[in-house]
């Protein structure tokens, strides 16, 4: 079924020209016939293109977990709770901040160790809660789609309401999971990377059905153990479908975002030095980018900076130094895949130093330089900054107030 630019590109098991049959014990169910999937992008007037229309995308990735981003323990007022978090999106939203992002955790006792000791709200729940006490930031939620509490017509009713309690102002981050106790916590066996992504596609594309589908919609995926049969939504969202968005670096990523995603929010490749960074994610944006335009769609990366600013670049690189002489020691022991030495050569050094310091890329400095690195990024083809930082109140207050202006001034925002 050939979909246009504006309309989200279904996966090829439901996209099928013939329905794919399948048996239960008491009936025969066929996939209904599909109707295209609008993205808010195609609608002038919604939320995500009013957003869109910044030359530079503002968000702010809060800190609904013990220990924020950071691990150290630098005294800090940064709090997982909803109180404070809610405070942040208020204050960002008055800041005209475009989104908000809060990330999704499965863990066991503990944590990670440290300030990271398992502390967290639930994403899905606590920006659903902050529908109803926001006016115009898009709240995304990241939520693992394959662990066992969603089934697809769950998960397409409850987006939709909250889509419609908020005017168009959700957004979904939508994540397979990868540590093995994370599946593990649900019964399961760690599943193949590449195979997640087959498996969280055949979940989108029933639940952008359900989305759009005017009547009764019955589904049976080639891969998935869940079915639908003469299933049915209301409300509709208002503008087509929810924002979607990913966070990958992997070819099996980067092609379901191009096929599924709005925003894809990338790391550097060359790691947290931001010279090393801005060297390398000019090739990386143009990669996902021109994934997406094969697909006929247009995507817009997000990437995630740590922002330590001060009024001098001496008092900046000073309180930087203060975070990683605090670095937590504790954080980051119990997963072999995290597993990392804070004593050792100077790479595992540097390595224990970004730990401390935390955000996929710093930058470290005065008002004038944090704009001049974020204007970099924009050159370097990230379409959006999904900022963090070390003590969120005071610094988020110090951005807003010191560094969003310049921005104005560079012609990123509006």
């Amino acid at each position: 079924m050939p979909i246009g630019t504006d309309l989200s590109v279904t996966h090829s098991t439901l996209a099928a020209s013939s329905p794919t049959p399948t048996t239960s014990a008491d009936a025969t169910r066929e996939t209904s016939p599909l109707v295209p999937v609008r993205s808010p992008t195609a609608f002038a007037d919604s939320p995500v293109s009013r957003a869109l229309e910044q030359p530079l995308l503002l968000g702010l990735f809060l800190p609904i977990q013990a220990g924020g981003w950071s691990a150290s323990t630098l005294p800090r007022t940064t709090d997982w709770s909803f109180d404070y978090n809610l405070a942040l999106v208020q204050k960002a939203e008055a800041f005209g901040f475009d989104l908000v992002f809060a990330l999704s955790q499965w863990l066991p006792k503990g944590g990670y160790g440290g300030v990271f000791n398992g502390e967290a709200l639930d994403s899905f729940m606590s920006l659903a809660a902050m529908t109803a006490r926001t006016e115009r930031i898009i709240l995304v939620a990241t939520s693992h789609v394959l662990y066992g509490p969603w089934h697809p017509l769950h998960f397409a009713k409850f987006t939709a309401t909250l889509d419609h309690i908020s005017k168009g102002r959700w957004g979904i981050n939508v994540v397979t999971g990868h540590r093995a106790i994370e599946h593990e916590m649900f019964g399961w066996h760690r599943i193949e990377h590449d195979r997640r992504y087959e498996l969280a596609a055949e979940f989108l594309d029933a639940v952008q059905q359900l989305w759009a589908q005017a009547e009764n919609f019955s589904f049976a995926p080639e891969l998935s153990s869940w079915k639908l049969d003469k299933a049915f939504v209301t409300p509709k969202p208002r503008y087509g479908r929810p924002l979607l968005v990913n966070a990958t670096g992997s070819d099996a990523g980067i092609d379901f975002a191009a096929r599924y995603s709005d925003i894809v929010f990338i790391t550097s490749p060359a790691g947290s030095e931001i010279e090393g960074a801005l060297a390398a994610l000019p090739a990386h944006t143009a990669r996902v980018k021109a994934t997406a335009a094969k697909h006929g769609r247009k995507i817009r990366t997000l990437i995630n900076p740590m922002v330590i600013c001060r009024e001098t670049a001496a008092e900046a690189r000073a309180y930087r130094d203060a975070i990683v002489a605090h670095g937590d020691e504790g954080s980051f022991h119990r997963f072999e895949s995290d597993a990392h030495a804070w004593r050792g050569n100077a790479e595992q050094r540097n390595q224990a130093a970004a730990r401390a310091v935390g955000g996929n890329i710093s930058i470290v400095g005065s008002p004038q330089q944090i704009a001049d690195y974020i204007v970099r990024l924009h050159q370097a083809g990230v379409d959006g900054v999904q900022l963090s930082f070390f003590d969120f109140q005071p610094d988020l207050d110090f951005f807003g107030e010191r560094v969003l202006p310049l921005l104005r001034e560079a012609g990123l925002r509006y």
